[in-house]
């Protein structure tokens, strides 16, 4: 398997776990999305940007956003529906700074 290329991601989430409310962290199952897949969500979800324009921000090509996007939106799904807890990290990632959409 080759290895994955950096994507390009604008901001690092300032809260890295998002829980529910009725358990304590310790007593829940945790799904973890990573940064480039936090990246994609804000993008297409958030700035409703085409998977295209998004890509191109990301440095990657669009089949594999898309395939980013939709591992991303499983694993949100999987922990509103299931009661997980969702922490974001890791990711093959840099930063794009002083750039505008």
């Amino acid at each position: 398997m080759r290895p994955k290329k950096t994507r390009w991601v604008k901001c690092v989430p300032g809260e890295r776990c998002f829980k529910p409310m009725c358990k304590p962290l310790s007593k829940v199952k945790v799904v973890c999305l990573s940064l480039d897949e936090f990246e994609a969500v804000r993008l297409a979800c958030l700035e409703g940007l085409k998977q295209i324009d998004a890509a191109k921000l990301m440095k990657v090509s669009r089949p594999t956003f898309s395939r980013i996007l939709t591992s991303a939106q499983q694993k949100v799904a999987d922990g509103l529906v299931n009661i997980k807890a969702i922490r974001i990290e890791g990711g093959c990632c840099q930063i794009r700074r002083g750039i505008k959409k």
